[in-house]
């Protein structure tokens, strides 16, 4: 099972992106986006308490009123954690702050939580300063030789 590791925020993705040139990072070919800085005020699709009511019900995720988070893996699984922190503006989610490594399932569980069924998303690289679709994100943030 693919697993991955990152330090990203989460982002609502604009109606209106275009595709930068593609170019390596960390000895990974990516193709970010080009956002426009006025794209990244748009909000997600939820509510800072509907986010949070969402990933409340999540096992093993323990969320504190300001919206930091930590998610971790069941004992007896493969040990994995995920740190993180909901920011809003307006009355609705403005973009998530994600660190950790898990699986896949899990990744897109914990962004379902944040109305990426309503909203598409995007991921910024805190390292790198980069967006990146979920499809690049996934590409970027795979652990290579992972035996799951």
């Amino acid at each position: 099972m693919d697993r991955h590791r990152f330090h990203a925020t989460v982002h609502a993705r604009p109606w209106r992106f275009e595709f930068a040139e593609s170019c390596v990072i960390e000895d990974r070919s990516v193709r970010p986006l080009r956002i426009a800085p006025e794209m990244l005020a748009n909000p997600m699709a939820v509510s800072f308490e509907e986010a949070v009511a969402a990933l409340e019900i999540l096992p093993r995720m323990f969320i504190e009123p300001d919206g930091s988070f930590v998610w971790t893996s069941e004992s007896g699984e493969r040990s994995w954690q995920v740190d993180g922190v909901l920011y809003d503006r307006g009355g609705y989610l403005l973009f998530v702050d994600l660190r950790g490594e898990c699986a896949r399932p899990a990744l897109r569980r914990l962004i379902t939580g944040f109305g990426a069924e309503q909203t598409p998303v995007m991921f910024q690289l805190v390292r790198q300063a980069v967006f990146l679709d979920e499809e690049a994100f996934l590409g970027f943030t795979r652990l290579d030789g992972d035996p799951d």
